[in-house]
């Protein structure tokens, strides 16, 4: 049995020419999955999952990396993908579920649920970074996926854009933080808070910075967070648990190996 040639996609060929080669492929519906805060030490985990038509009914102007979008660009973008997508989904995880489980493992979760989802079955999805298992259809773990295919992009946008009007409202509720400026990652503004005013339940309590000015980081990292508030407690705002995981749903209508500098793909179904 003559196995099917490679085909090989250069990262210069576009944001679009990934999705392209894999529905030349057979694969007509490719899914992006992607997150926003793993970095911060504040706020939720929001993960989101996003197709979008072949052709040029796919192709959003202006769709990027979010983090290298403005914010008025992004809102944009935004609206576009959710109008655009044939199907999107949002998956947001709650700080306490941070520390209760593991960034990586709510990372993967968020994804993996994301995905699944999803109104329109994936046919193959793409993921930035790292690979998702648990899936029941083929996928590639791309190198800055973000930058190289545009669902994963649009999947950045979402993540992206819901959690920052998440941590906006946060502001309103804790407003001596500064959330609406530096959306929860550590800036020395937000350090600065942080040894002030002690964390808020809206915080990470199983990072180390956060931790630190709690006064239990000499604990294991996931029995850092109180149960509730005591009145030795040196924070000041810490109180009732938010809930779990949301998810954020939309669709449209449907139309008649980690990665170096340049994809490869193998043929047919792994």
């Amino acid at each position: 049995m003559l196995t099917p040639p490679r085909t090989v996609v250069r990262r210069e060929a576009g944001l679009y020419a990934l999705e392209r080669a894999l529905q030349r492929r057979g694969f007509r519906h490719v899914a992006g999955a992607d997150e926003a805060g793993r970095g911060a030490c504040a706020g939720p985990l929001v993960a989101a999952a996003a197709i979008l038509p072949e052709g040029r009914r796919g192709e959003i102007d202006g769709l990027a990396d979010s983090k290298l979008l403005t914010p008025a660009s992004r809102e944009r973008v935004y609206e576009e993908v959710v109008a655009r997508a044939l199907a999107y989904a949002v998956v947001v995880i709650p700080a306490e579920e941070v520390d209760a489980r593991g960034l990586h493992v709510c990372n993967l979760a968020a994804m993996r649920r994301a995905l699944a989802s999803l109104t329109t079955r994936p046919e193959y999805v793409l993921t930035d970074g790292f690979g998702v298992d648990g899936l029941d259809v083929p996928g590639l773990a791309v190198w800055k996926g973000d930058r190289v295919a545009a669902c994963v992009a649009a999947a950045s946008v979402l993540a992206k854009v819901t959690r920052d009007r998440i941590m906006v409202e946060l502001d309103e509720t804790f407003p001596a933080y500064g959330f609406a400026e530096h959306k929860g990652y550590i800036t020395p503004e937000h350090s600065a808070a942080l040894r002030e005013h002690g964390p808020c339940r809206e915080h990470r309590f199983s990072y180390v910075n956060v931790a630190a000015v709690s006064g239990r980081d000499g604990r294991p990292p996931r029995s850092r967070r109180p149960v509730g508030a005591s009145p030795d407690e040196p924070m000041e705002h810490f109180g009732a648990a938010r809930g779990t995981v949301g998810v954020a749903l939309g669709e449209q209508p449907r139309p008649s190996a980690p990665v170096g500098e340049d994809v490869v793909m193998e043929g047919g179904v792994r």
